[in-house]
C-alpha cells in the first residue's frame, strides 16, 4: 500500500527550511485538536476507576458506556437506537479506517464516494481497500455541499459507489447538510442500494441551530431499521478530549452484527478506565455548552478581526487567500503562525484556501487573528 503523506506532514516539509520572525512567540491555528482542560469531572472518573485495568474489555463495550452513548443520541437527535444498532469504537479514526476495509472485502471493483476535500482517512480507508474514489468537490457554488445529482450521474454511467461518505459538519468547510438535504441522501442510498455513512465528529460544536443527524433523517424518510445508514460520532471535539479515544459506529444492526464479529479479530477495544470515564462525558451536556461557549468567543474575535461570518457548525474558518500553500509559507516567516493550505487537505483541488482551526482560548485566538489581520 501506498499512502499520501498526511498534511500536517506536508506543512513540516512546507516549513522546514523557514526561519519564522523571532519577533513573534510561535502560535499554530493548524490541527483540531481542541486546546482546552478536559472537564475535572472526566478526569476524576478516569483516575476512580484505574483499579479495573487488571480486567479484559469487552469487545461490544461496557454496558455504562454503551447505555451513555445510547442516551446521548436519545437526548440530542430524539432517536431511541436499539443496543444491537450502536458499537462503541476507539474513536472515529480507527472505525474510518478499517470499516470500509470489512464491509467492501470480497466486492469486485468496490468504489467509495467522499467529498473533496476530505479527513484523510478516507483515502487512506480506500487505498487499503483498493477501492476507485468518487470525489465530491466542494466549491462555493454548490455551497460547500456534495452534489446528489452527480453522483446519480456517475451511477447512471455505471460508477455505483458501494460507500458514500458525507461529513456534515464538514471538515475543513464547516458546511452543513440540513434535514431535507439529509433526507434526499438517504432516499437515495435506498433507492439505488449504497451504504450512507455520516461522519458527524462536529455536530455537537454548534451556535444557532443544532446540526441534524443522519439518524433523524432515516426517521423522517421512514427508514425505521436504518438500513444502509451509519454514523458516527466521538467526543474529541465536544467534551475536549482526544485522548479517551471514544466514539460510536450507530445505524444498520444488520450489518453492525457482522462488523461487531470483525472488530472482535481487530481487537480495536478501548481499557476500563477510558470506557468509564468517557460514560460520564457522553452523559453530560452542560460541560459542552461551555465549550461551545468559548469556540463562538473565538469566531466573534475572528468576524472582528477578518470580517469572517459566524459558522453554524465546527470550530474552522474556510479562508479564500489566492494561493494557500504560499499564503501559509509567508504567513508563518513573517508572522511565526502557521495555517494549514487547503491543497493538503484535497486532491487537484483548494488550492485558493487555508483552513483556521479556532482551538485555542479566546486570547491566544485574538493574537493569532491581530497577526493575521496585520499580514493580510
Amino acid at each position: 500500500m501506498k499512502f499520501e503523506s498526511y498534511p500536517f506532514e506536508k506543512l513540516a516539509a512546507l516549513t522546514k527550511d523557514i526561519s519564522p520572525h523571532a519577533g513573534y512567540s510561535p502560535l499554530k491555528l493548524t490541527i483540531g485538536e481542541p486546546q482546552f482542560d478536559t472537564p475535572a469531572f472526566i478526569q476524576k472518573r478516569l483516575c476512580e476507576t484505574t483499579g479495573t485495568l487488571n480486567k479484559y474489555p469487552k469487545t461490544a463495550g461496557e454496558d455504562e458506556l454503551k447505555n451513555a452513548m445510547l442516551g446521548f443520541v436519545h437526548r440530542n437527535f430524539g432517536v431511541e437506537l436499539k443496543s444491537s444498532e450502536l458499537i462503541p469504537t476507539l474513536g472515529t479514526r480507527e472505525v474510518l479506517f478499517n470499516f470500509p476495509q470489512f464491509y467492501l472485502f470480497g466486492k469486485q471493483a468496490p468504489v467509495m464516494a467522499y467529498p473533496n476535500p476530505f479527513y484523510q482517512i478516507y483515502e487512506g480507508a480506500a487505498i487499503a481497500s483498493r477501492a476507485e474514489v468518487l470525489h465530491m468537490n466542494l466549491e462555493s457554488q454548490n455551497g460547500f455541499l456534495p452534489s446528489l445529482e452527480e453522483l446519480k450521474g456517475h451511477i447512471k454511467n455505471g460508477k455505483k459507489p458501494h460507500i458514500v461518505i458525507l461529513n456534515s459538519p464538514n471538515n475543513p468547510t464547516a458546511s452543513v447538510m440540513n434535514m431535507d438535504e439529509l433526507k434526499k441522501w438517504m432516499l437515495a442510498a435506498l433507492e439505488y442500494d449504497f451504504l450512507l455513512i455520516n461522519d458527524e465528529c462536529y455536530n455537537q460544536i454548534y451556535f444557532n441551530a443544532p446540526p441534524p443527524s443522519l439518524l433523524e433523517a432515516a426517521k423522517a424518510a421512514g427508514n425505521e431499521s436504518f438500513k444502509n445508514c451509519l454514523v458516527l460520532n466521538s467526543i474529541s471535539k465536544r467534551s475536549s478530549a482526544p485522548g479517551l479515544r471514544s466514539g460510536f459506529i450507530a445505524g444498520d444492526a444488520e450489518i453492525l452484527a457482522e462488523y461487531l464479529k470483525y472488530r472482535t479479530y481487530v481487537g480495536a477495544t478501548n481499557g476500563l478506565p477510558m470506557q468509564y470515564a468517557a460514560a460520564v462525558a457522553w452523559s453530560d451536556e452542560e460541560h459542552v455548552i461551555q465549550a461551545r461557549d468559548k469556540y463562538r468567543q473565538n469566531f466573534e474575535i475572528a468576524a472582528k478581526y477578518l470580517g469572517t461570518p459566524l459558522a453554524d457548525a465546527t470550530f474552522y474558518i474556510w479562508f479564500a487567500v489566492g494561493n494557500g500553500v504560499e499564503f501559509a509559507a509567508n504567513l508563518y516567516r513573517e508572522k511565526n503562525l502557521l495555517v494549514l493550505p487547503g491543497s493538503f487537505l484535497a486532491r487537484g483541488f483548494a488550492n485558493e484556501y487555508v483552513r483556521i482551526a479556532l482551538v485555542e482560548s479566546p486570547e491566544k485566538t485574538e493574537e493569532a487573528i491581530k497577526r493575521l489581520r496585520d499580514f493580510l
